[in-house]
């Protein structure tokens, strides 16, 4: 058996998206996954085509705005596989809407999501990931370095995801756990088609730049990559590195170009 047929990765999110392809690459390379999200049904096709190509995949359900439910699917991997190594908070959305119309609901739920169901991922993965160097990835965006017109909270919440990766690698040192933050430019996703109340509508066109998408099968394989190579901080797809570099030299610039388009900028 090699050391990765022996580890556990856990990924939330996992039920379509980025998440989704994420367990799939893992599971390419030999690892056994742990799918979370909230929606079981999907869980449990991604589960079924993960056994079917003879990997190994448990579904545990969880809601990651609720503390309860992370730390409940902690104590459950640990009890049905009795490991932890490498832990990718993925799970998140978007919230739509000018700073001057969005509401304290809106922030908060937002924020929830992003930023404190994140943290809390972390949190409760950690005992046991220092117990076996684990690894962690925290999913962030390209807009935590933009300015980022009618998703500002989404952009703040990503922002703040930086700030935690950034101070996760100095609480961290020494433990032999890594914590790796990906900033995503235009993945395929379906953060466009979630509403500010998390209802969910498949059909709704994504107003993203359609030539800018990576598929998620190729942002999977970097995002993985990074992580397991305990890279920090991984900056992806030729417009998200080229924006973040525009917004650090020429701010100005950014600030014109942005303002020209009216869409969000999601990653």
């Amino acid at each position: 058996m090699t050391k990765a047929q022996e580890e556990v990765i856990w990924i939330t999110g996992a039920s379509s998206g980025i998440g989704k392809s994420m367990a799939f690459e893992c599971v390419r390379l030999g690892y056994k996954v742990v799918l979370s999200s909230r929606r079981e049904e999907l869980l449990d096709k991604v589960a079924d085509t993960i056994r079917q190509s003879g990997g190994e995949a448990l579904v545990i359900p969880c809601d990651i705005m609720e503390e309860a439910s992370i730390e409940n699917a902690v104590q459950q991997i640990i009890k049905d596989w009795g490991r932890l190594d490498v832990v990718v908070a993925n799970a998140g959305f978007g919230i739509s809407g000018s700073i001057e119309n969005l509401t304290a609901k809106d922030w908060n739920r937002q924020l929830q999501g992003n930023v404190t169901g994140l943290a809390l991922t972390v949190k409760y993965a950690l005992p046991h990931l220092k117990k076996n160097k684990g690894r962690i990835g925290l999913v962030g965006s390209v807009g935590a370095y933009l300015p980022n017109p009618n998703v500002g909270a989404y952009g703040a919440s990503k922002a703040a995801v930086n700030s935690i990766g950034q101070t996760l690698q100095v609480e961290l040192m020494g433990t032999g756990v890594s914590c790796t933050t990906l900033h995503p430019g235009f993945v395929v996703s379906e953060i466009a088609r979630i509403d500010n109340d998390g209802i969910w509508y498949p059909e709704q066109s994504d107003p993203r730049p359609s030539n800018l998408m990576w598929p998620t099968d190729k942002a999977a394989k970097v995002m993985i990559s990074a992580i397991l190579k305990r890279k920090r901080n991984y900056i992806f797809t030729g417009h998200g590195k080229l924006a973040v570099w525009l917004q650090r030299w020429f701010p100005g610039v950014m600030r014109s170009i942005i303002s020209k388009g009216s869409k969000p900028v999601y990653n």
